[in-house]
């Protein structure tokens, strides 16, 4: 039976090969974000405007990232994607019927209080668990 003491040593020691901070970040679980949802169905020949929205969970400071997005898929001809900075907006009047899947891949830097001399093999400090995620997404056009 492991006493409460060998548990409370063992989790000690591995705060000292790994940082805190780290831990912690993984705990309140802070990570970047894709809106979750079903897009509209888009009407041939009628204009269409979609936008995916993007933020980090469990960080009131989401404004003080920089985000990247990449978009792989397509889409039909008539419609585009653009960025605007926490945004994906899918607009324009589509030309052809189908089924367009796509995915987008958002990864975060932040933009404030970063210091590289921090940087480690077990710390990156920048307050995140993980500071990548895609999201998967299907846009029917009748």
């Amino acid at each position: 039976m492991i006493r409460p003491l060998s548990i409370i040593l063992l989790l000690l020691s591995f705060s000292f090969v790994t940082s805190c901070q780290d831990i912690l970040e993984c705990v309140i679980n802070r990570h970047p974000r894709l809106d979750d949802k079903r897009l509209i169905t888009a009407l041939v020949d009628n204009f269409y405007f979609e936008e995916i929205r993007a933020d980090i969970k469990n960080e009131p400071r989401d404004n003080s990232y920089y985000y990247y997005f990449s978009i792989d898929g397509d889409l039909p001809r008539g419609l585009e994607f653009f960025i605007d900075y926490r945004s994906v907006i899918i607009e324009g009047t589509p030309l052809e019927t189908g089924i367009y899947n796509f995915t987008i891949r958002l990864s975060v830097e932040q933009a404030n209080d970063y210091y590289e001399e921090c940087e480690n093999q077990l710390n990156d400090c920048d307050g995140l668990c993980d500071d990548i995620t895609l999201q998967r997404y299907r846009l029917v056009v009748q």
